[in-house]
């Protein structure tokens, strides 16, 4: 994970190497969610000059299966200095997304979006305070190993212009449908403000609202990087006015999660620690834990009355040992659910959960489990 940009003139440093057994395939069994970590600063360069992204401090002790990374959209298009010429020009997210991805192993699913604002907790240590950044180039990246009882995969719907409908037999084949091990659909739709967005994520969202799964996530400005499993390969991206829906899927019957909704009441310390007190009361063990934020770009400190990273303090002061991510977007998934490890979910009802919103936030738990990684 990674914070704000800063960074001076120090050129970053080069990728660290793999031990031998990582390299070779061979098991480990050190558990490392967070390996190592992208500065996105803004030196970010294109070119032999310097590195598009450092890679900082830690080892890698294990080569990432699934890599979740998100920045905002003055780190993808923003401009940066041209060492050779002496001059800024304009950088091109195409370009910056893939030279990303050259850092990490080909066979690895990426997912990469853009986003108004972040969410970060520096180097995924709790010893740091998580940081909700609104303004300034910043971004992060979740590096996931090979996990005994844990499956995660990409996935992409996108919006057919011929047919209104949406054909549901693409949920099987993404790992939606038929699967008694899902637990947890992060979803990121894209490109919310084309004409039939909101009605395509809906039939999207809709057919998913079980109370066996978490679903969580938000609306984003696009994404820059998708590829999965079965396609190794960077997928085409679509034309910039295409809308549609990317996301992670959990799976593995160890997984535990919970969600919490903050809505348009909740606008002070002590209504965010109480939605807080709500997502504590979920019993989530915090080993092997992610927390995750997706607030609308009208909350934060215009909501808040000018104090800054109240959701993110009140986070923290309840899950200290907990990391937090997410982002800044347009429009917010969610609710407040809870699928614990014997799989019985609190608060249960037969109505259907409303789970898309505005000018809210949703805070997510995801665990993991206690099985140790393996390289695979």
């Amino acid at each position: 994970a990674a914070g704000p940009g800063g960074g001076g003139g120090l050129q970053p440093p080069r990728p660290p190497t793999p031990p031998a057994a990582a390299q070779a395939g061979r098991p480990l069994r050190r558990m490392l969610w967070f390996g190592f970590h992208f500065s996105l600063r803004s030196y970010l360069a294109i070119g032999p000059a310097a590195p598009p992204f450092s890679v900082c401090s830690q080892k890698v002790h294990v080569l990432p299966q699934t890599v979740l990374y998100i920045a905002d959209a003055e780190t993808f298009s923003g401009h940066e200095e041209c060492h050779e010429q002496k001059k800024a020009r304009k950088r091109n997210s195409k370009e910056t997304a893939i030279a990303l991805e050259k850092l990490l192993p080909k066979r690895c699913q990426v997912l990469g979006l853009v986003t108004p604002g972040i969410v970060v907790t520096p180097m995924g240590s709790s010893s740091n305070q998580p940081q909700e950044i609104e303004e300034g180039e910043a971004g992060f990246a979740l590096l996931f190993p090979k996990i005994d009882g844990v499956k995660i995969h990409t996935f992409h719907f996108s919006k057919d212009l011929k047919n209104r409908v949406f054909d549901e037999s693409k949920f099987a084949e993404a790992g939606l449908k038929n699967n008694p091990d899902l637990r947890v659909v992060l979803l990121f739709g894209y490109n919310s403000w084309k004409s039939g967005a909101t009605r395509f994520l809906h039939q999207i969202v809709n057919p998913l609202n079980e109370k066996s799964i978490i679903l969580a996530g938000g609306q984003v400005e696009s994404f820059t990087s998708l590829t999965s499993e079965k396609n190794p390969v960077r997928w085409r991206l679509p034309p910039g006015d295409a809308c549609g829906v990317v996301g992670l899927a959990f799976s593995g019957p160890q997984i535990q999660s919970a969600t919490v909704l903050l809505d348009q009441d909740v606008a002070d310390e002590r209504t965010a620690e109480a939605a807080m007190q709500r997502l504590k009361a979920a019993n989530i063990p915090e080993r092997n834990t992610i927390g995750f934020m997706f607030a609308c770009v009208g909350r934060g400190y215009r909501h808040y009355k000018t104090k800054r990273n109240m959701e993110a303090d009140a986070f923290r002061k309840f899950f200290p040992n907990v990391p937090l991510f997410g982002f800044f977007g347009h429009g917010e998934i969610g609710c407040d659910r809870i699928v614990t490890g014997n799989f019985v979910l609190r608060e249960c009802n037969d109505i259907k959960d409303d789970l898309l919103h505005g000018y809210t936030t949703v805070m997510t738990l995801i665990h993991l489990g206690s099985t140790k990684a393996n390289q695979a």
